[in-house]
Parts: C-alpha cells; sequence; structure tokens
C-alpha cells in the first residue's frame, strides 16, 4: 500500500496531521511507511492534482471523497469541509475507511509465502 502526505512549506497543517496519520495507520494494521511529498511549484501543484496541504493519498487515490470532482489545484493550505464547520486536516473518519477499503482490497498472500 502507498501511502503519502503531500504538502508544501507554507503550511503547517501537515505537522498537526503527520503523527496523527502515523497512528491511523499503525491502528490499521499497516506496516506500509507514510512517504512525505513536498509539493515546491505552482507547475507540480498542477502536475500532481494537489489540491492544497495537507493532502492524504493512500494508493494515489486522495482520502476527500469529493476529490475526485476538484480541479483549484495550487499551493495553498486546504480546508476540508465537515458538517461541524471547516477544518485544517482531513476528519479521521476518511483516513480509517480509506485505509480499510484498500487492506480490504489487497490480494491475501498465502501464509508458507508461495
Amino acid at each position: 500500500m502507498k501511502i503519502e502526505l503531500l504538502f508544501f512549506d507554507g503550511c503547517p497543517s501537515y505537522e498537526r496531521l503527520e503523527p496523527q496519520l502515523e497512528q491511523l495507520v499503525r491502528d490499521a494494521g499497516v506496516e506500509d511507511p507514510i512517504e512525505l511529498r513536498r509539493i515546491e511549484s505552482p507547475e507540480a501543484a498542477e502536475a500532481e492534482r494537489f489540491l492544497g496541504s495537507p493532502t492524504v493519498r493512500i494508493d494515489g487515490e486522495d482520502i476527500d471523497p469529493g476529490a475526485r470532482d476538484r480541479s483549484d489545484f495550487g499551493l495553498k493550505c486546504r480546508l476540508y469541509r465537515l458538517e461541524v464547520g471547516m477544518s485544517g486536516v482531513p476528519p479521521e473518519e476518511w483516513i480509517r475507511a480509506a485505509l480499510a477499503e484498500r487492506v480490504r482490497r489487497e490480494p491475501e498472500e498465502p501464509a508458507d509465502g508461495h
């Protein structure tokens, strides 16, 4: 499983999210590392379809259920719309759901390694 935390240096929200994300990954029983990916230019933001910092992707898919329909890419702090208002980090429920979906999709390896 590929877990990415995309960010840019002008927004500190990813620093608040990183330990929380690490804990949620561990809680899901996932041992894959989290890859920190710095987005450094507007061109890179466009090429990466970067909706702002922080962005969490699992196996290339943004954990935000509405991200697929968006095209407002750029170097900006990302705000997540929640039932109770706005947040600079995604809700834990989205992260848990995305991890659970990927864990469910992964084929089981035989116990003997073959």
